[in-house]
């Protein structure tokens, strides 16, 4: 009934009207978003005589409310099929102000028909393929990117910004030419940084030094959402940025990754939308080449030298009230240099942890992030190596056991989930510049033996990247129970009694054959497949491995 009703007015064609019965629509239907299949024909219907109505020269109040229950209709996709035409999407385009002719925003009444136009396009580009391929037939990321340049220095027009970018992000998802064109023909990469830039008010202090305003206010809900949107465009532009080739492309990859520092370092008007912002920050650093992430860390200021500067680890361990004010206020400093912003991503990772679910799409971004950096950057590993695994003094409990960062990181090496249990242990791995010996100390051989099967390290040795040669130094406390720590469960064990002290060898060779014979048994049942390290380092089954190592000593024989 609110269909034929609304239709009934539509055609009659008085604006007043008209706008009453659709803003008695929009009101009711705001929060539908799914349709009786009943009515189909109906909104069909409404959907035509709403873009002839547009076409008309009504008030812009009337604009507004038609646009609004276009909106509302073009979450049904199978609605949008007979009305997404070249000429209705080009009366959207018009009304969005996205023909080049359109030279300027100045009238501030238009502002609401330019946001519900783009609010549309962003329903019927992502619910309609006719209207994909329209959008590449008309050039719209182009035009996108034109109205953007529009606005990109005017705080007031934040809503107009927003869909913009969210249409982008829409387009570029959709379409890998778009993203193409967007990167090298639009030269959307400056584009959207310096929208960052704008949404964040950032002031430069050096080429890749930004100032921060630590008792400044939280972002606004509409500059937080803004840089959302800009955030998950610029995801989609760099997706395939990895290799950095030209001089120029380093630089702005150093200037993006910069604003994200800033990002990092900054928080929006609630928790979660801080999270929502971070967590976006993070996914697109992941795009950044590896190269230019130096740029996180930054030397110490002059106000950042005072003795007052500290890192968290040379607090007494007793003096939490201390830790906590290091945390919210002081900076995080390591070897001179300012880790403030791999602080939050390290309390960023261990919040996702803390989550317990969603590993795979919440956690293994932060973590691969972190890994990278830690394997291309010295003083980021040397710095996260101290907050994850400072000096081991109490091993009484195993390593997977407590509440602590590396506690936590342990736990993952076993979950059931074969991606997040490999890039948990590979950071682990890399904070131990890949040697065996140094991870095992940490995790214990049960919880490395995955990795180390995977990399061919069973055996021990190191992995194939280059570190600095610095050696650990071990805590007395450590040293002390090093001889008593049991290498597979990693933690202090109280020696064991040994059974076998009391047989006598005759009992001894009973027990040895017995345990042969069970092992036989179970192989030939194929129940247990007896398994044996190749030179290499890798598993293989066992009579494979000792014909390896015969083949090689009889060669050596030969040779000598």
């Amino acid at each position: 009934m609110d269909e034929e009703r609304a239709l009934y007015i539509v055609r009659a064609g008085e604006a007043g009207a008209i706008e009453r019965v659709l803003r008695d629509y929009s009101d009711k239907h705001r929060a539908t978003f799914k349709f009786e299949s009943t009515d189909e024909d109906k909104r069909k219907k409404l959907c035509e005589g709403i873009f002839k109505v547009l076409l008309k020269d009504i008030p812009t109040t009337c604009q507004v409310s038609c646009l609004e229950v276009l909106r509302i209709l073009s979450r049904d996709k199978k609605v949008l099929v007979p009305v997404t035409t070249k000429e209705n999407m080009q009366i959207l385009l018009r009304l969005a102000k996205l023909n080049e002719s359109d030279d300027s925003l100045e009238k501030v009444s238009e502002f609401p028909v330019i946001v519900e136009s783009l609010k549309c396009l962003c329903n019927i580009v992502f619910n309609s393929q006719m209207a994909q391929q329209l959008s590449l037939e008309l050039n719209l990321a182009a035009k996108l990117c034109n109205l953007l340049r529009k606005c990109k220095d005017r705080k007031f027009i934040n809503d107009i910004k927003c869909f913009d970018l969210r249409l982008l992000f829409v387009l570029s998802l959709l379409h890998t030419d778009i993203r193409s064109q967007l990167r090298y023909e639009l030269q959307g990469l400056p584009l959207l940084t310096q929208i960052l830039e704008s949404a964040f008010s950032i002031k430069w202090t050096d080429e890749y030094e930004s100032a921060i305003d630590r008792n400044g206010p939280p972002l606004s809900p509409q500059e937080t959402d803004c840089a959302i949107e800009a955030l998950k465009a610029l995801f989609n532009v760099t997706v395939d940025s990895w290799k950095v080739h030209k001089e120029g492309d380093s630089h702005q990859f150093r200037v993006m990754a910069a604003v994200l520092r800033h990002c990092l370092l900054i928080v929006g008007p609630t928790e979660d939308k801080t999270e929502e912002l971070h967590s976006n920050a993070v996914n697109l650093l992941s795009n950044v080449p590896v190269s230019c992430l130096d740029v996180l860390i930054c030397p110490l200021t002059h106000e950042e030298t005072a003795p007052e500067a500290t890192t968290l680890d040379e607090l007494p361990s007793d003096k939490t009230a201390e830790k906590e004010t290091v945390l919210k206020n002081n900076t995080m400093v390591y070897n001179g240099m300012n880790m403030e912003a791999i602080h939050v991503l390290l309390s960023f990772m261990e919040k996702r942890i803390d989550k317990g679910s969603s590993y795979r799409e919440g956690l293994t971004p932060v973590l691969s992030l972190l890994t990278e950096c830690s394997r291309a950057h010295r003083n980021i590993r040397k710095f996260l190596k101290d907050q994850v695994l400072p000096p081991l003094r109490d091993v009484t409990n195993r390593p997977e056991v407590g509440s602590t960062v590396r506690n936590k990181l342990v736990r993952l090496m076993t979950h059931v989930d074969l991606g997040v249990k490999q890039i948990a242990a590979e950071f682990l791995f890399v904070l131990c510049k890949e040697r065996v010996d140094s991870l095992l100390k940490y995790t214990g051989y049960g919880n490395a033996a995955g990795l180390l099967a995977a990399r061919g390290l069973l055996a021990g040795g190191r992995g194939d990247n280059w570190y600095s040669e610095d050696e650990d130094t071990d805590t007395e406390e450590y040293k002390n129970a090093k001889p008593n720590i049991n290498l597979i469960t990693g933690h202090l064990e109280e020696p064991m009694p040994n059974p076998i002290d009391e047989m006598t060898e005759e009992q001894k060779e009973y027990e040895a054959m017995k345990l042969v014979n069970m092992l036989d048994k179970l192989s030939r049942e194929e129940l247990l497949k007896p398994m044996g390290l190749k030179p290499d380092g890798t598993i293989t089954p066992l009579e494979e491995a000792l014909n390896q190592y015969s083949v090689i000593e009889e060669t050596s024989s030969d040779t000598d």
